[in-house]
C-alpha cells in the first residue's frame, strides 16, 4: 500500500514472519508517508505486535525489506533501530517503580547520552553540560504532556491514565521520527481516551512526528488516522481511509467472528 506523492517514513515490503513453521504474517505491503497517523487494527492474534516487533527489529522479518526514511534497517539490532528515531510504547506498561516520573522520563533520553568511565570521572567539566541538555529536553516534554503536577511523584500509584501519558512522554523524550504506540488507551475511560488522542494529534502536528498507532477503540481510529490497514490471521484484509477501512465486510467479519489465539 503506497502513499502517493508523500515523502516516506517507513516502507515494509513482503514481510513474512514464522515461528518454527507457523507464519504469523505474510505478504505484508505498506508505506506510511512522513506526518501520518497510520492506524494498525484486527482482532486479538491477527498479527499486529508480529509486525511491530519486526519494524522495530526484536523479532526480525523472516522475509522481505524494511525501510526507515528509506534506509534499509530488516536485521538490525533494536538498540541500532532506536537511535535511527524509531520510538515504541507496549500495551502492557513499562514503566519503572521506585523512579519519579520526571526519572522515568529521562530515561527515554538515553540514545542522546554518551556515558564512559572519563566522563563520569570528569563530571564537572564533561559531563554535566549534557546532563543540564538532558534534563531542560525532559522538562520541555512534561510541560507539553501537561505532567507538572506529578513530576517529583513515584510512578507506583499513579493512576493508569496518567501511567499511559508519562510512558507516552518518555517515547517522545528521545525526539523519534517514527512513534509507534500500542493500544495508547488501553484501561482508560472516555476523558482520559480524548486526551491522549489530543497528545497524540499535538505530538505529529507540534513535534514532527510520523505515529503507527495500534488501537482496537474504533472511534479513535476513525477520529484522528490518516489512513487504516487491517491484519487478520497474519493477512492484510483493508486498506484505506478509516471509514473504508471499518466499513469493509472484511473487517466487521473479523471482529465478530473472531480470531486465533493471539501472537
Amino acid at each position: 500500500m503506497e502513499a502517493d506523492g508523500e515523502e516516506i517514513a517507513l516502507r515494509c515490503t513482503g514481510i513474512e514472519r514464522r515461528f518454527h513453521g507457523v507464519v504469523a504474517v505474510t505478504g505484508i505491503d505498506v508505506a506510511i508517508a512522513k506526518g501520518e497517523i497510520f492506524g494498525l487494527v484486527g482482532p486479538n492474534g491477527s498479527g499486529k505486535t508480529t509486525l511491530v516487533n519486526a519494524i522495530t527489529g526484536f523479532f526480525p522479518p523472516s522475509s522481505g525489506e524494511i525501510r526507515l526514511n528509506e534506509k534499509v534497517t530488516t536485521g538490525l539490532a533494536p538498540y541500532r533501530i532506536a537511535s535511527l528515531g524509531v520510538a515504541r510504547t507496549f500495551q502492557n506498561l513499562a514503566l519503572f517503580n521506585g523512579l519519579t516520573v520526571l526519572d522515568n522520563i529521562l530515561l527515554g533520553r538515553h540514545i542522546h547520552m554518551r556515558p564512559s568511565v572519563w566522563r563520569t570521572a570528569l563530571y564537572w567539566w564533561a559531563a554535566q553540560a549534557e546532563e543540564a541538555a538532558n534534563r531542560e529536553k525532559v522538562e520541555e516534554i512534561i510541560e507539553f504532556m501537561q505532567l507538572e503536577s506529578v513530576r517529583d511523584e513515584l510512578v507506583d500509584d499513579i493512576p493508569i491514565g496518567v501511567k499511559k501519558r508519562i510512558e507516552l512522554a518518555r517515547a517522545l523524550a528521545s525526539e523519534p521520527s517514527l512513534l509507534i504506540l500500542d493500544e495508547p488507551m488501553a484501561g482508560m475511560n472516555q476523558e482520559e481516551t480524548e486526551y491522549m488522542a489530543r497528545f497524540i494529534l499535538d505530538a505529529r502536528d507540534e513535534r514532527d512526528v510520523t505515529v503507527l498507532l495500534i488501537e482496537h477503540q474504533m472511534d479513535v481510529i476513525t477520529g484522528i488516522c490518516d489512513r487504516v490497514l487491517a491484519l487478520n490471521y497474519g493477512e492484510m484484509i483493508a486498506t484505506g481511509t478509516p471509514s473504508e477501512v471499518v466499513s469493509d465486510p472484511r473487517v466487521v467479519e473479523a471482529y465478530i467472528g473472531g480470531s486465533r489465539e493471539p501472537v
